[in-house]
């Protein structure tokens, strides 16, 4: 079972006062790139898919299917496989990494730091100290929930899920009553 207080317990430093944890929240999400994403991936996976199919079974002139097989090379058969995976992936897959990564993911606010901790392949604990904190950033939805970003909130390309680099800024993401989380830590950098 996952607690996420046993995790959180595990992190914390023998001097250290935890004062809030919690994780984000479960189930498939939509993000703000994912108005840009949805379009790109069915453009995508819907080529590949084209290309692999009028590949494997051939296609006339007209666009309809030919009633024998295609004679296409085997590596023209198998060169559209990968494409037409990573089109699955950016389609669904990616929604559902995202919630399984999320469900194996802790956020905790200590009197010294900030941690994101995520268990997916392997162990991986995010510590921000709080006398070092960048820029803190609220996002609030009009349901009360939302995300605290730790530093600089990219723009243009970056903002909407291009960013090819993998250290993003940390985020506490889909955060339940976000606006006291937010106040605890406003509260931990000045107390």
């Amino acid at each position: 079972m996952f607690n996420v207080q046993d995790i959180v317990r595990r992190e914390l430093r023998a001097d250290e006062r935890l004062i809030w944890s919690g994780a984000p929240g479960r189930g498939l999400r939509l993000r703000p790139s994912d108005s840009v994403m949805i379009p790109f991936s069915l453009v995508w996976g819907g080529f590949a898919l084209f290309w692999e199919y009028s590949v494997l079974f051939g296609l006339e002139p007209s666009g309809r299917p030919s009633t024998s097989a295609s004679a296409a090379p085997i590596f023209m058969k198998l060169w559209g496989v990968p494409f037409v995976l990573v089109g699955l992936y950016l389609i669904v897959g990616r929604f559902f990494f995202d919630a399984f990564q999320r469900a194996r993911t802790v956020y905790a606010v200590t009197d010294q730091r900030v941690l994101i901790v995520t268990q997916v392949f392997g162990k991986r604990v995010r510590s921000l100290s709080l006398r070092t904190l960048p820029d803190v950033t609220l996002a609030e939805k009009s349901d009360g929930s939302g995300t605290i970003t730790f530093g600089a909130i990219a723009f243009g390309a970056n903002a909407i899920g291009f960013n090819r680099r993998a250290d993003k800024p940390p985020a506490f993401e889909f955060v339940e009553r976000v606006r006291n989380v937010h106040d605890l830590i406003q509260g931990a950098l000045n107390g």
